[in-house]
């Protein structure tokens, strides 16, 4: 059963999360403007042999917003003090779109709470693509109106790069309408300076392409510049929801999650 609760995010307010399972620790950050939502499957999927934590991002699903507003920096703070909080770590850490750029700083910020990291349809933001992101706007930027168009133009916005059901475009719309601004986390994103954090890495990482997603899949080469001892998988069909390929993106976690949880185990001195 997925149990659901609340830590303390300093004076910014709280963080939600959802738990399951038992075992090593993965914990998981979703995309912008999503929630824990997004690994609802993947969590069941896991749970038996792993305790999988899906966190909300501050200012997203039920997470208060950061009193230093939208940062990836912010955002790798929030996840510190979770991990730090419930005294998993060191743990897997898991992210999808934003929640793989949080990651990568979250891990450069705190080390040794973090034994590996999975950077699932993650996007390299250099100063190229900082400059690039300056002249366009943010997916998921809209203006809300009393008539609701604004939930037609994200439905647009979004919905030619999803699947056909349209259960999982119901699932990104209320998660988007929480946020203040749905577009918040992109503009994070397009700010961050990936080149500064990514040579502190010294942990494992596992990459995962979902190859029909174009705002990630692009980025794949670059990230294996950046981390040239990573292990790169591929999802086919993989697109940008997470939960569209949940199983796929499971058996690939599974035997790899395994494996570096065992050497930590180890590393470690742990007997079971």
């Amino acid at each position: 059963m997925i149990e659901r609760a609340y830590v303390a995010n300093g004076r910014s307010g709280q963080l939600h999360y959802a738990r399951a399972g038992r075992g090593p620790t993965i914990v998981c950050l979703h995309q912008t403007p999503r929630s824990w939502d997004e690994f609802r499957e993947v969590i069941l999927l896991l749970q038996d042999e792993f305790q999988v934590i899906a966190m909300d991002l501050p200012g997203m699903g039920a997470s208060s917003g950061a009193d230093e507003g939208a940062s990836i920096e912010a955002y790798a703070r929030a996840t510190i003090i979770l991990v730090e909080t419930l005294a998993c770590g060191p743990v897997i850490l898991c992210g999808h779109h934003t929640g793989g750029v949080v990651a990568i700083e979250a891990a450069a910020q705190a080390p040794e709470l973090f034994s590996a990291l999975i950077l699932s349809s993650t996007p390299w933001i250099d100063a190229a693509e900082r400059e690039a992101r300056q002249h366009k706007q943010p997916i998921d930027t809209v203006s809300r109106t009393p008539g609701g168009a604004h939930l037609v133009e994200l439905w647009k916005q979004r919905s030619k790069y999803y699947p056909e059901d349209v259960a999982f475009m119901d699932r990104f719309i209320a998660d988007a309408m929480v946020c203040a601004d749905p577009g918040e986390g992109h503009k994070a994103v397009g700010s961050y300076e990936m080149e500064r954090a990514a040579p502190r890495i010294s942990c494992p990482v596992l990459l995962v392409e979902h190859s029909q997603d174009p705002f990630a899949s692009r980025h794949t080469e670059r990230l294996r510049d950046a981390f040239p001892t990573a292990v790169l998988e591929r999802i086919s069909n993989g697109r940008i929801p997470l939960e569209a390929t949940a199983e796929q993106f499971a058996q690939i976690v599974r035997p790899w999650a395994r494996q570096h949880s065992q050497t930590i185990t180890q590393r470690e001195g742990v007997t079971s």
